[in-house]
């Protein structure tokens, strides 16, 4: 995008405008261009990255108290890829187009942008150099030696506590238990019918049997008895 371009869209940015075209940036040069036209205009910009799978009130609070740091809150949001890199095979539950659009329509996100797989860590870090970066305390990847190293790029860090009792591992740990709980119930029940079933079994489909068994007891002792009277000597 040409610098003409760019200033469009920081106006549209600093306008508020709902559009996602608007909002969301890919390219990392019209990245720059944009946070230089901002910084050069007096505005603080400030930083943070994550997942944002299973968006829920926690996120929206620790974004909002990220934004009053700063007057601009970029956002680097990790793709699907690297997300099952660092969570797990079965993470993100929410793709990367669904977390970007819940991203983009919050009035207190004004870029987002990407964070893919085979970049470093710093990389968004050391290409936007914030006025503050803003980290989660619950990023237990994040240490002291990292703060460290990026405070040569960052005008300030600030590590944010936990917004909220609700987390993303938390919502997984309850829907896992709810899943679990109805599976449950559901065996049980399977459980109970299959035993109701069986005890209203009529008696007569196993009687049968019995009556041939013991029929053929008889029979054969009936001829048992008279092969007997027949062997017996004439007296």
């Amino acid at each position: 995008m040409k610098s003409g371009g760019n200033s469009q869209l920081v106006k549209n940015i600093l306008s508020g405008s709902p559009n996602f075209e608007d909002r969301y940036i890919s390219d990392r040069n019209t990245l720059v261009s944009v946070v230089k036209i901002l910084k050069d205009s007096g505005y603080r910009i400030v930083l943070t990255q994550g997942v944002y799978d299973l968006f829920h009130v926690g996120h929206k609070r620790y974004l909002e108290n990220a934004k009053n740091h700063g007057d601009i809150l970029i956002i680097g949001v990790d793709t699907d890829e690297l997300t099952r890199s660092i969570k797990g095979p079965n993470r993100p539950f929410d793709k990367l187009e669904d977390r970007l659009e819940i991203l983009t329509s919050l009035r207190t996100v004004d870029i987002v942008t990407t964070r893919g797989l085979g970049e470093h860590e710093y990389d968004l870090i050391k290409l936007v150099r914030p006025d503050v970066l803003v980290m989660s305390q619950t990023t237990t990847t994040f240490t002291e030696k990292d703060k460290r190293n990026l405070i040569k790029y960052c005008g300030s860090i600030k590590v944010l506590p936990p917004q909220s009792s609700t987390s993303t591992t938390a919502k997984l740990r309850k829907m896992m238990v709810s899943g679990a709980e109805q599976l449950s119930i559901k065996i049980s029940n399977i459980i109970k019918e299959f035993l109701i079933d069986i005890k209203n079994e009529s008696p007569n489909r196993i009687l049968p049997n019995h009556s041939r068994g013991s029929s053929g007891s008889l029979q054969k002792a009936k001829a048992g008895q008279a092969l007997r009277t027949r062997k017996k000597p004439a007296r």
